[in-house]
């Protein structure tokens, strides 16, 4: 028995010092895994995350280089000296875009950048070139051109590029300093202020632009659709207005009016340019609503002029699947395999799926509106939607589907 015991201890003793080490290892390779995930966590979210404490910083920096004379601005002195702009919070920050809210002389604005410092934008070469004399207006001029052309693929005359300049810039005498030079290139780098700005006269649909300082810009403070929302865009927060309590009625003519003035941003965009404009991320976050209800764009960061859109669609492809650019689609040429550079759908057909559809679904929780119309009106925005399944969506067909829709939202409109 004592024989037939130690043979049998030798048998099973590796076992048993087998399954703590296997305990160990699975216990390591745990560890290691929450280790990285956690670094992983920390340098990807939380290191991107807004925080008072980084964005009070970053614009600390910001005025630090207003006082040093690096940068200027219409509103470094409301920020930086008389403290009539003021930090309120931080409302998105992801790979150095940066986006504040600010409070200036008791009005919301919003503060915008594309990066987070003003070193991180390219400088402008003619500053170092030409350190002893001014630089020629006809040079700056020409520079502010060729930056729009490269953000906006626009071909720009020498007339219109002076209403880039913010009214600071644009009402001086003489010539510009070096901070002055400094800081408008680093905003003609970011191509969201270049459209606002250049928009500025021409539509009454893009965010209103109030002053720049150093790299960052000033917009009007208008607050954002979502989709969640069972209005998508929150009437009770306007003002004058007060939603609260309204009637269904007054609810169905507000969302009316809501729908007429998206319809009106697409003909806008479509048609009263020099080229059309191309929305190609069509959400109601990217848009928000003014006090007197019209519809407002305000992140254009996928706005594609058409020549640009074209140079965007025109790419490389085996099936139609690869000339999808977010919402702006094409067509694949098989015979050359190359994506047809004109689009196959159109700002109005993804405002009726990514807007209209929910804004007059029939599925209405208890808190929307019903109304006799609106399973009409939600038959011609399905109608909408889906144009582009039967091929590229011409010119006739849009407007004959944008009249009917017109119409029945004004019918809507009128009934008392």
């Amino acid at each position: 028995m004592s024989g037939f015991g130690s043979v049998a201890c030798r048998h099973f003793r590796p076992k048993t010092v087998r399954k703590p080490a296997l305990l160990c290892v699975l216990l390591w390779v745990a560890c290691w895994f929450l280790v990285n995930i956690s670094i992983f966590i920390h340098k990807n979210i939380f290191a991107e995350y807004c925080t008072d404490q980084k964005s009070k910083g970053i614009l600390g920096r910001l005025c630090l280089g207003y006082q040093q004379g690096l940068l200027t601005g219409d509103l470094c002195k409301d920020l930086c000296v008389t403290q009539t702009m003021v930090y309120k919070r931080c409302l998105y920050y992801d790979k150095g875009k940066k986006v504040i809210q600010a409070d200036w002389n008791g009005q919301p604005i919003i503060l915008k950048s594309k990066l987070e410092d003003f070193l991180s934008y390219d400088s402008l070469f003619l500053l170092d070139e030409q350190e002893s004399r001014s630089i020629p207006e006809i040079d700056i001029l020409v520079f502010t051109a060729l930056e729009i052309k490269h953000s906006l693929g626009l071909e720009v005359k020498n007339v219109t590029a002076p209403q880039l300049w913010t009214k600071h810039l644009k009402d001086r005498r003489g010539s510009f300093s070096r901070a002055e030079l400094a800081s408008m290139w680093s905003l003609l780098q970011q191509e969201e202020y270049v459209f606002f700005q250049l928009l500025q006269d021409l539509s009454k649909h893009v965010l209103k632009m109030i002053g720049s300082c150093g790299h960052f810009y000033a917009v009007e403070y208008l607050t954002a659709g979502h989709a969640w929302h069972h209005n998508l865009f929150s009437l009770e927060e306007l003002s004058p207005y007060s939603w609260h309590g309204s009637s269904s009625k007054a609810l169905w003519q507000a969302t009316n009016s809501i729908a007429l003035s998206f319809l009106d941003l697409a003909r806008h965009f479509e048609n009263d340019f020099s080229h059309p404009l191309h929305l190609c991320d069509i959400k109601p976050e990217n848009f928000a609503i003014r006090a007197d209800l019209t519809v407002v764009a305000i992140d254009v960061d996928m706005a594609f002029f058409e020549p640009k859109m074209r140079d965007i669609l025109e790419q490389n492809c085996t099936n139609d699947e690869d000339c999808s650019f977010f919402d702006c689609f094409s067509h694949c040429n098989l015979k050359t395999q190359r994506c047809r550079a004109e689009r196959s759908n159109n700002n109005l057909q993804v405002i009726c799926d990514k807007i209209f559809r929910p804004l007059f679904s029939p599925q209405l929780s208890e808190h929307r509106v019903r109304h006799p119309l609106q399973s009409q009106v939600y038959r011609a925005v399905k109608r909408c939607a889906e144009l582009s399944k039967h091929g590229n969506v011409d010119k006739r067909t849009t407007g004959d589907t944008f009249s009917e829709l017109y119409n029945l939202l004004k019918a809507g409109q009128r009934e008392q």
